[in-house]
């Protein structure tokens, strides 16, 4: 038994509390009030118990081919998450070998047991493909990114996806037309304008609305997306989304020659600051419901030749820090973001010995934790990353707070 004691967080809740977890199963067996013996890890105020984050977002490259290994494995994902205070993730499909079919995705799955956290693995949507036989989550590319699982226009997607009623769906939104149209632009985030991710975003809710998809909206980048799913929401649309550390850390004022090649990524940085600020808001208040990092780990060599996607993994502990220190979160609305709602989208397929899932402090769910210390900055420093790509677009910024230990079920990573 592991006896944790100290200021937990849930999303509707923060007490001075101790809680049980038992080792064998994993899982929580109490919170209750703290005992007058000394428990195996005391935390003492202001430094916050939170139900293990989760990023539903994460791209870990490996797949039975394993030609991408060279990037980034099941392995080296998982240390870079617990070392960023991640407990689950639920990886993307676009593989070379994509698991769009049940022998695949089940090759797959065998990668991830090499993963120190629980791997949700995404299924693939492409041209022509069909539901697995069994429950998972499935990622559409709506147009081209990285990797061959995307579509080319607007109809050859629905002729697909009417197969997938019903299904959990995660949209990549990019107008396939519009990217095609703007090709030639002189930038990349001129090829990747707003309206691309507007339009795209339009026809997902359509898709959601038609064939009753659980729908969710990835690395949203503008308002007007965001607003458009919050219309759905109202009419009764089953839509939730996501955004990324650098969307809110970033803004296209600050591209010149070199940042742009680093921070080159799909979507791309689109927005003013007075926009990024208001997304900022808008996953305060609830409006976006995850805060998922696309963690995409490419080498340095492939950033300067011009390939899309940053990591994130190691740094997202410290960037939630930041947004408690810097924008005024409360340590209810992080555990909503990064614990509370990650919990609830991969509970439907988890295996049974997970009991409740992940994302609360409480009786009967996975004793995985995040401990954060708010006011015990930190530097990122390249030779401190866990992930195997080396870099991060975080290197040299002072973070406000830090990951003091990962637990994952019942198990105590402490860092540094």
């Amino acid at each position: 038994m592991l006896r944790v004691q100290g200021t937990i967080v849930n999303y509707d809740e923060t007490s001075f509390r101790e809680v049980l977890i038992n080792t064998e199963t994993g899982l929580i067996e109490a919170v209750q009030s703290p005992s007058a013996s000394t428990p195996d890890l005391r935390c003492d105020p202001p430094v916050l118990i939170f139900p293990g984050f989760g990023d539903v977002h994460v791209h870990a490259r490996e797949d039975a081919g394993g030609t991408q290994n060279y990037k980034e494995d099941f392995r080296t994902m998982s240390e870079a998450a617990l070392h960023g205070g991640v407990t689950h993730v639920a990886e993307m499909p676009n593989n070379p070998i994509a698991p769009v079919d049940d022998a695949r995705y089940e090759e797959k799955q065998k990668r991830t047991e090499k993963s120190l956290v629980h791997v949700t693995l995404y299924g693939g949507i492409g041209p022509g493909t069909k539901p697995l036989s069994f429950p998972a989550p499935y990622k559409v590319f709506m147009g081209p990114s990285i990797g061959d699982l995307f579509f080319r226009s607007k109809s050859e997607l629905e002729e697909t996806i009417q197969f997938y009623k019903g299904c959990n769906v995660s949209f990549h939104c990019e107008d396939p037309e519009i990217l095609e149209n703007r090709k030639n632009e002189k930038t990349h985030e001129a090829r990747r304008p707003k309206e691309a991710e507007v339009v795209a975003t339009d026809f997902a809710l359509s898709l959601i609305r038609k064939y009753d998809l659980e729908g969710k909206i990835c690395h949203i980048s503008t308002l007007d997306a965001v607003d458009k799913v919050m219309a759905a929401k109202k009419q009764g649309i089953r839509v939730t989304s996501e955004i990324t550390p650098h969307h809110l850390y970033f803004d296209a004022t600050i591209l010149d020659d070199e940042r742009r090649l680093w921070l080159q990524m799909n979507p791309p940085l689109r927005t003013d600051p007075e926009e990024r600020l208001e997304l900022i808001r808008r996953l305060k208040r609830g409006d976006i419901e995850y805060l998922a990092t696309d963690h995409a780990p490419h080498t340095k060599e492939e950033k300067l030749k011009g390939i899309s996607g940053i990591p994130h993994l190691d740094t997202y502990g410290p960037f939630v820090t930041w947004l408690l220190g810097e924008h005024g979160f409360t340590p209810e609305e992080i555990a909503r973001a990064c614990s509370y709602n990650p919990g609830r989208f991969v509970k439907p397929f988890l295996p049974k010995t997970y009991g409740e899932g992940f994302g609360k402090i409480a009786s009967g769910y996975v004793g995985s934790l995040t401990v954060i210390h708010p006011e015990r900055p930190i530097r990122i420093n390249r030779k401190d990353l866990k992930t195997k790509c080396g870099w991060s677009p975080f290197e040299g910024v002072m973070f406000p707070g830090s990951v003091l230990y990962t637990i994952v079920r019942g198990k105590v990573y402490k860092y540094p």
